[in-house]
């Protein structure tokens, strides 16, 4: 490689994304969204010995990267350029708080955190692709997970005539033939195989392979880093009372946060609190059943909020339709199928419905739960004059007998004509 320079451009999102570039342009490019970890620095030599290309590798922060030390290590094993992106307020903005206020959770259980990150990644790669000229996008699934479909569809859909190269599916070689074909290219790699896979980013934590694969086996507490077993959380509980407005939660105790800011500190609270564990057996898109292990403090506490504050300015009927739409939304997010109409129309339906969800939730955060012990909202349907049955009551009792007789008229007629 010739000389390299510092370099910064901006993606079409906005977003600074910084790195090092060589002179040397000549070769076809790919870009390689890189981790760090053994599988995408093994697939850098590899791309350039079976492509004969350059690799410009892509390290995206979602929540939890050092990306300067990954970006020289990118360098240091012969990427012509290192690039990093902040990507987290966008995460936090385009991504999270739109899927909280639709309700998202996959199979009752996974607020699909990793999940959410996937299409970010998928713009970013297509965006660095097309302001540098590369002609594949290159990733380092495997071939029995979610994520390569996640990644590959959102890169067909906003980049459609770039390939697609998936290095560790395709090579077919375990960890431990990775770490010699590393080891023999002396490239800087740990050995140390770790008992669990994980990913992060800020809206959770997910934890897989080992001793999890068994489903009888009660997670090993070294599976958690970010939540307290709840034996060494509090005795006394915590209260947090957190504001949304129009469904995006924007404040807590009375401060004004930005999302990245709000989730980081609900986070840490909740998780002192052992709020957020999930042990959850699941159905992949690949067609198996699966056992995770989530960590989710921040989203596990502002689901349940942003649903307690939808239950006190939704209609019944809005509610109960929304709660459809929920599941449909999180399995077209669980699939990989955020950049779609679909996803889009069905979002306008969420979006029309947060309208009037703004208000406060009080919660309650003890041993591991996290509880709704007060609401308020300034366009609530809930009317205490209704509602009370003291002497503030302003119900008009005597429509009741009215009421019921038509209500009932179908069941009376039914037992009157059909009845044997």
């Amino acid at each position: 490689m010739g000389a390299s320079v510092y370099a910064s451009v901006t993606s079409e999102s906005g977003n600074r994304i910084k790195g090092a570039t060589s002179t040397e342009m000549a070769k076809p490019k790919i870009v390689l969204a890189y981790s760090g970890g053994l599988d995408t620095t093994v697939a850098v030599p590899w791309l350039q010995e079976k492509y004969d290309a350059d690799i410009i590798t892509l390290t995206i922060d979602l929540g939890m990267v050092d990306l300067e030390s990954i970006r020289q290590r990118a360098l240091a094993i012969g990427a012509m350029q290192a690039l990093t992106v902040d990507g987290r307020d966008t995460l936090a903005n385009e991504f999270l708080f739109p899927s909280l206020q639709a309700g998202t959770v996959y199979e009752e259980q996974y607020p699909l955190a990793t999940a959410l990150g996937r299409p970010l990644i998928a713009r970013y790669l297509v965006e660095v692709a097309k302001e540098h000229g590369a002609y594949a996008i290159a990733h380092g699934c495997t071939g029995k997970g979610n994520d390569q479909v996640r990644l590959e569809v959102g890169i067909a859909a906003l980049g459609p005539g770039i390939d697609v190269i998936a290095p560790i599916r395709d090579w077919g070689m375990s960890r431990e033939d990775e770490i010699e074909y590393g080891q023999a290219r002396n490239l800087p790699i740990n050995a140390n195989r770790s008992r669990f896979s994980t990913d992060e980013n800020l809206w959770g934590r997910s934890v897989e392979a080992g001793e999890l694969e068994d489903p009888w086996l009660e997670p090993p507490e070294d599976a958690y880093a970010w939540t307290s077993p709840v034996s060494e959380t509090p005795d006394e509980p915590a209260y947090v009372e957190i504001h949304f407005e129009c469904g995006v939660p924007t404040a807590v105790d009375g401060e004004n946060m930005a999302g990245t800011d709000l989730i980081n500190h609900l986070n840490t609270l909740s998780g002192a609190h052992g709020i957020g564990r999930i042990d959850h057996v699941e159905n992949r898109l690949v067609g198996i059943k699966s056992r995770e292990i989530y960590e989710c403090p921040a989203a596990t506490l502002l689901h349940t909020a942003h649903t307690a504050l939808e239950a006190m300015t939704l209609t019944k009927d809005q509610a109960r339709t929304k709660a459809r739409i929920a599941l449909e939304y999180a399995d077209v997010v669980y699939n990989g199928l955020w950049f779609t109409a679909h996803r889009a129309d069905l979002n306008a339906y969420v979006q029309s419905t947060q309208r009037y969800v703004t208000g406060d939730i009080k919660m309650r955060l003890h041993k591991g739960t996290g509880t709704v012990v007060g609401r308020q909202a300034p366009k609530a349907l809930y009317n205490y004059g209704l509602a009370t049955y003291d002497r503030a009551d302003e119900f008009d009792h005597s429509s009741a007998e009215g009421f019921i007789k038509i209500f009932g008229l179908s069941v009376r007629t039914e037992n009157q004509v059909q009845s044997d």
